[in-house]
């Protein structure tokens, strides 16, 4: 972000404030009016070229509640979501900004730093400085740096990288609804972090009771038990089919070893034994093919090339063809 610096002492009534800007805090423009009065103006404000505030607004009132007509400016030619950046900076001075507010402005801070350093790019998460007269709160080098956006925000808030990953991730995972309910009311830092750690619906249901008092900490909320796990229908019963077999059912797993080893068996193929037996195969087919339509088989179908595909295809080829010669052998030995 570095750029061309210029200090310029600027009429104020030269100077404009975009709109949707929050408001300065009375409280604190008196502060600093009375500072100034006392050890003159510290830091200039930052100004663009075209005299638009980027950085300095209680400054900028103090001086004019101090009647002066003139105030000393850095003039930048930060320009975009560089001024956007520089306006959040400053934005984080402020003593009467709401834990609410924070997040929102540290997950914007955290979209314009990644979109000038792209090469920073990662997952992370948000902190908060204060100083007199904003001393060396924004300055031309705060984001011109290839520092990841937790370690130089973490530099720039005076708090730990930890800090500002876990600000970020309540942000980022608190949803719309459970933001509107906290809204403006005493949650902690810690029961938001909690929160966003929910179910979406667990978040709106644990936040409507904490906000309400029927909770005093998230810890306390206990989540309504998972429903049951329906059990599962009952296999359908198989289609009718144009064979019979014996149906014998043996009485003892030993009966049934002792029938299998009867050398007197007739243990020729009948027609109904024979497509029994088909029956069962093309049954255990289906059953074992079906896992190759499960997504732990079909995540890597996208990594398939066309020469495994080709290949592939040609093998299930083979199965249509063997299953045809069968049927067509078949079809030509039946009795007309």
């Amino acid at each position: 972000m570095a750029g061309e610096v210029r200090i310029l002492l600027v009429p104020i009534s030269e100077i404009t404030v975009n709109p949707g800007r929050r408001e300065a805090a009375p409280g604190d423009v008196k502060e600093l009016a009375d500072s100034i009065l006392e050890v003159g103006l510290i830091n200039p404000i930052m100004v663009d070229q075209t005299h638009t505030l980027i950085a300095g607004l209680h400054r900028l009132e103090a001086m004019k509640l101090l009647g002066r007509t003139e105030i000393e400016c850095t003039v930048s030619d930060l320009d975009g979501l560089q001024v956007e950046l520089a306006e959040i900076d400053e934005n984080f001075v402020r003593k009467d900004l709401s834990d609410d507010e924070f997040r929102e402005m540290l997950l914007r801070r955290k979209e314009i730093y990644e979109s000038l350093h792209p090469e920073t790019k990662a997952t992370y998460d948000g902190g908060a400085f204060r100083g007199n007269q904003h001393q060396n709160v924004v300055d031309e080098n705060f984001s011109a740096t290839t520092k990841s956006f937790v370690q130089d925000t973490a530099d720039k808030l005076g708090v730990s990288p930890r800090t500002v990953e876990l600000q970020i991730q309540t942000a980022k995972n608190l949803t719309p609804e459970t933001k509107e309910i906290i809204k403006g009311a005493k949650v902690t830092k810690s029961d938001a972090l909690k929160l966003s750690r929910l179910s979406p619906a667990q978040q709106t249901e644990a936040a409507s009771r904490l906000v309400s008092g029927d909770i005093h900490s998230v810890d306390e909320y206990q989540p309504p038990p998972e429903p049951a796990e329906p059990e599962p229908p009952a296999e359908a019963p198989p289609p009718s089919v144009p064979y019979s077999s014996s149906g014998r059912h043996y009485s003892s797993f030993e009966e049934s070893i002792a029938d299998l080893k009867n050398p007197d068996k007739d243990c020729s193929y009948t027609p109904d034994a024979l497509l029994a037996e088909l029956d069962s195969f093309i049954q255990k087919f289906h059953r074992e093919f079906a896992w190759y339509s499960d997504p732990f088989c079909t995540v890597v179908f996208p990594g398939i090339s066309q020469v495994q595909f080709d290949y592939i295809r040609k093998r299930f080829g083979t199965i249509s063809t063997a299953i045809h010669d069968v049927l067509q052998q078949m079809k030509r030995s039946m009795k007309k």
